[in-house]
């Protein structure tokens, strides 16, 4: 008497967006899987974006038929789209257990605006390993956290708190899902991980997010087009440099030239200060004709002199930099204030002519609360850390 066949083992295809091709390899090869259908997949979750497996039609149809039944979802969704007046988009993400998180869609009008800051990593454009379509370039900015834990009293994702760090799958679905929404004559040029969150106190899911999005068989951004931004881990710097060989780009929020101001805005530099965070910089494995962007938000009376300026001249003495000056956004969780145009244009002035790049960043995106700093989802997170500070002070009571 025949028997059927078995049918196959299900897959356990958990956060299927989240593995390299290696990955697949091990787990499909396990299940009986030729290992190629692995290379196949990942090109149509990363290369395609498709997540849909009746779409995926060099696969075979059991196999698709498994994908469908284990059941394969986005990671985020698009909840709403804000879009400035001067085209910055920004979308506000919504993730499966509720997290929302935003990045921002960021126009290059030209080059000049650039180096003012919408593409941190402008030495790219020196020294490109692939040409770019004659499209209008654009920068994303994308999240890594559900909030900050870094605490910087000038901006709203650090005032709101940490929820939660994304996952790799979740990080890279902000670029798949605004590709959705760049217009026809526009192109992705740059990516930035600016966004809500401290990208090195979540360094796993940073770091893998960088793999998937760099891997030939997926994306295939260029590394060099890609910067990480911190507010100084050094741990984080170090291991960055390291994995990665210098080539994605630095971004390093200084914020001030001297311990005292930086210990007032930024809480994290009294673990990490300036004189060891400087070491870290001239340590970073930079190739030729790279720099590391320093960024320097302006704030009126705490750190825009020109006493400021010659002292953050001196600070970065050594390191091959350019600084990107950011007159402070305002936000609700903040009395601290934009400074003086005159403020601003002295502390550049100082700093040019100290022999440095200097540029003040253009204001983007700012009416829809998509500028630098101003990322949060504020009544969410504020809702959050509320919720959060109840508990606190309910099991103390207890």
């Amino acid at each position: 008497m025949s028997h059927p066949d078995p049918s196959p083992e299900p897959l356990n295809i958990e956060d299927p967006v989240g593995r390299l091709p290696e990955e697949w390899q091990a787990a499909l090869t396990a299940l009986g899987e030729r290992p190629f259908r692995a290379k196949q997949l990942f090109r149509w979750l990363h290369q395609r974006a498709e997540l849909d497996p009746d779409k995926m039609s060099d696969l075979s149809l059991p196999f698709r038929a498994r994908l469908r039944e284990a059941g394969v979802a986005e990671p985020l969704r698009v909840e709403t789209v804000h879009e400035s007046k001067d085209g910055t988009r920004k979308l506000v993400l919504l993730a499966n257990d509720g997290a929302k998180v935003e990045s921002v869609i960021i126009p290059m009008t030209d080059l000049s605006d650039a180096d003012a800051g919408a593409a941190p990593s402008d030495d790219e454009h020196e020294e490109n390993d692939e040409p770019l379509a004659a499209k209008s370039r654009v920068t994303l900015c994308i999240s890594t956290q559900y909030g900050c834990a870094m605490g910087c009293v000038f901006c709203a994702s650090g005032q709101a708190g940490l929820v939660r760090g994304l996952r790799a799958s979740e990080i890279v679905s902000q670029v798949y899902l605004a590709k959705r929404y760049l217009r026809p004559d526009e192109q992705l040029s740059n990516l930035v991980y600016m966004g809500m969150g401290e990208p090195l106190h979540h360094y796993e899911q940073t770091a893998r997010s960088v793999r998937l999005l760099t891997h030939p068989d997926g994306l295939g951004m260029s590394p060099r087009r890609i910067t990480i931004s911190t507010v100084g881990l050094i741990p984080g710097i170090e291991r960055l440099g390291r994995d990665f060989a210098g080539k994605l780009g630095l971004a390093v929020s200084v914020h001030a030239p001297n311990d005292e101001t930086r210990n007032r805005i930024i809480p994290m530099n009294k673990r990490y200060p300036l004189a060891e965070l400087m070491r870290a910089l001239r340590a970073y494995p930079l190739p030729k004709r790279r720099r590391i962007t320093i960024e320097y938000t302006l704030i009126d009376g705490v750190n825009d002199g020109p006493n400021h300026a010659r002292e953050l001249g001196t600070l970065l003495r050594g390191i091959p930099s350019k600084i990107n000056l950011i007159p402070m956004n305002p936000i609700t969780a903040s009395e601290l204030r934009a400074p003086k145009s005159e403020a601003v244009r002295k502390f550049q002035e100082i700093l040019a002519n100290a022999g440095y790049s200097c540029f003040v960043r253009t204001r983007r995106g700012d009416e829809v609360a998509a500028a630098c700093g101003q990322l949060a989802m504020a009544d969410d997170l504020v809702r959050k850390k509320r919720e959060r500070e109840e508990l606190r002070a309910l099991s103390k009571k207890s």
